[in-house]
């Protein structure tokens, strides 16, 4: 590991005395080393000591002074808790003031008058690097569970490192256990300690090699600090390894993001970029490294951008609400059943931005709140108008998202909603999508059982994309279920997918549940689907997302539909 010792800083040295001469004398001696400060007596030098606490280093202070001595200086420092971690030299021509100084707390002494200049600067950089040590020992604490630095001390001796020690062109690391609550979830805690315990075992393995220290920053996140290696995919298998070893079966994926050495790059955004270059990588088990580059440094910028155009985004109206249709297929010709709201971004410089550029992003950063209450107030308008414009009753779903499941008020809020534009609750549904039941089941299901009890229905969006379908249909109260896609893509082709929608129908049928297949895009997929038994499908073969006005084209294509059948 790299050791603390042998660091040098550009240290704010205090001296204190009142003959000039004394004070010029030592900027001489300390000048080329050390930043020099200097005070007259003992009342400027405490006023001294406040205003440049943070970078003072240490205080060389004579005993006999005017106005207030240097005793009554290091009465007053050991009295104050801050001051009196700045360590004090006196300066003194009495041997018998020594003894004294030293009792109440000096950390050594140096004898006028200044003969040895070398003897000097040796006192004052042996004080300050046993002082520096010193509050650095104090401050280091160990992460129980892994033996490596806790996040503070770690980010406090990664700043050291590049402060002091520039030619150490060290990398950033940071590694994640791919999806690590499941972990716990389905081996136990116990189990997720000993993959913790095992990761930073090889980690303090691998740096016993190397110069680097290491962290565990959060409980899954590993934070390393390490001179460059030739291979860092070697790397992530070496440390990949170490956690298969805890158990072989139990499927342990790891991740890796690696900013490389920058000059005059900081070690917090150069952490920063290793971090979005390992979240860049989740859920991709075939390529689990990322080395950050100037396409990510773009893509940064680029998200930067929006998060900061979000609320103005949203005050201008630069969103707008479409909306994909949804047809029943169980019958002739496919009825026009529902629809789904989906937001889109027209953005005044950038043009139209796809949902996939900024929805995950506004997810990662806790904003998907803002963008849902605007769908949902739009939706509900909506629909309110295409009530009373065509008399007819279309329902829509909007996408309740994971963020807002912790917002106390959502309730409140969907049901004013409903309320103020003279809806059935009916005519507004909500999603939610089933990674939201694998992050928090038991507030998930209590979240759809109230929402339930205030006649909301309540969908779950792309169902079968997770671990935990087949667990939660005989749990969970719901409404519909949305077939993720991926069910449908190969319907034509593969008789095992087929067979696999006709389960999933088969259990939905059983729990009394009807589904929705999204992603339909040909003719024989559609077949298959009623067929099967499918209730409700969305996708290319019927409509791509339309905004409002296009989309009322279908409701009066539909209304016409219905009149004709009338007749």
């Amino acid at each position: 590991m790299i050791k603390s010792g042998g660091i040098r800083r550009p240290q704010l040295v205090l001296v204190v005395d009142d003959q000039e001469i004394n004070r010029d004398a030592l900027e001489v001696i300390l000048g080329e080393e050390y930043g020099i400060i200097c005070a007259e007596n003992g009342q400027e030098a405490l006023e001294m000591m406040r205003e440049h606490l943070d970078a003072l280093s240490i205080v060389l202070l004579d005993l006999r002074m005017p106005v207030m001595d240097g005793f009554e200086v290091m009465r007053r420092v050991q009295a104050d808790e801050a001051l009196r971690q700045v360590p004090i030299i006196v300066l003194t021509a009495e041997k018998t003031a020594e003894l004294k100084a030293l009792q109440m707390g000096a950390a050594d002494f140096i004898t006028k008058p200044f003969d040895t200049p070398e003897v000097i600067l040796a006192r004052v950089g042996r004080i300050i690097e046993l002082n520096e040590g010193r509050k650095l020992i104090q401050a280091a604490e160990f992460d129980a569970l892994t033996g490596l630095y806790n996040r503070n001390f770690f980010t406090e001796y990664v700043n050291r490192i590049f402060q002091f020690h520039p030619e150490l062109h060290t990398d950033a690391i940071v590694m994640n256990i791919e999806q690590f609550h499941n972990v716990n979830a389905l081996h136990g805690r116990a189990f997720g300690d000993a993959v913790l315990q095992a990761l930073g075992g090889g980690v303090r393995a691998f740096l016993e090699e190397t110069k680097g220290i290491a962290s565990r920053y959060e409980s899954d996140r590993f934070a390393i600090c390490c001179l460059h290696q030739p291979d860092y995919r070697a790397l992530l298998d070496r440390f990949q390894s170490a956690a298969d070893a805890v158990s072989p079966g139990a499927h342990i994926h790891l991740r890796m993001g690696v900013q490389p050495w920058q000059e005059d790059l900081e070690p917090t955004l150069q952490f920063d970029r290793a971090r979005a270059a390992c979240n860049l990588v989740r859920g991709d088990y075939q390529h689990p490294l990322m080395i950050y580059n100037d396409e990510m440094r773009a893509r940064e910028l680029m998200n930067q951008r929006l998060l900061n155009g979000l609320r103005s985004g949203i005050g201008k109206r630069q969103f707008q609400v479409y909306y994909q249709p949804k047809y029943d297929i169980q019958c002739d010709p496919p009825r026009l059943a529902s629809a789904e709201a989906l937001i889109r971004w027209k953005h005044p410089e950038l043009g139209m931005i796809s949902p996939a550029a900024f929805v995950p992003l506004f997810e990662r950063n806790g904003m998907i709140s803002d963008i849902d209450n605007f769908v949902w107030r739009e939706a509900a308008g909506q629909v309110a108008e295409w009530k009373r414009k065509y008399g007819f009753r279309l329902p829509v779903s909007v996408n309740v998202s994971r963020a807002d499941l912790f917002d106390p008020r959502l309730q409140e809020r969907l049901v004013r909603l409903v309320e103020e534009n003279g809806l059935d609750y009916g005519e507004l549904k909500l999603e939610v999508t089933e990674s939201a039941y694998t992050d928090d089941a038991k507030g998930l299901l209590e979240l759809i059982r109230r929402l339930r009890a205030s006649r909301f229905e309540v969908e779950m969006d792309d169902f079968g994309s997770g671990y935990s379908s087949l667990n939660m249909l005989s749990e969970m109260p719901l409404d519909v279920l949305k077939m993720d896609m991926k069910f449908v893509r190969n319907i034509e082709k593969s008789e095992t997918d087929y067979q696999l929608v006709k389960l999933i129908l088969g259990m939905a049928k059983f729990l009394k549940v009807k589904v929705v297949a999204e992603g339909v895009e040909s003719f024989a997929q559609l077949s298959l689907l009623k067929e099967a038994g499918c209730d409700l499908v969305q996708g290319y073969y019927f409509s791509r997302p339309l905004p409002a006005e296009e989309f009322e084209k279908l409701i009066r294509q539909e209304i016409g539909t219905e009149r004709k059948k009338a007749q």
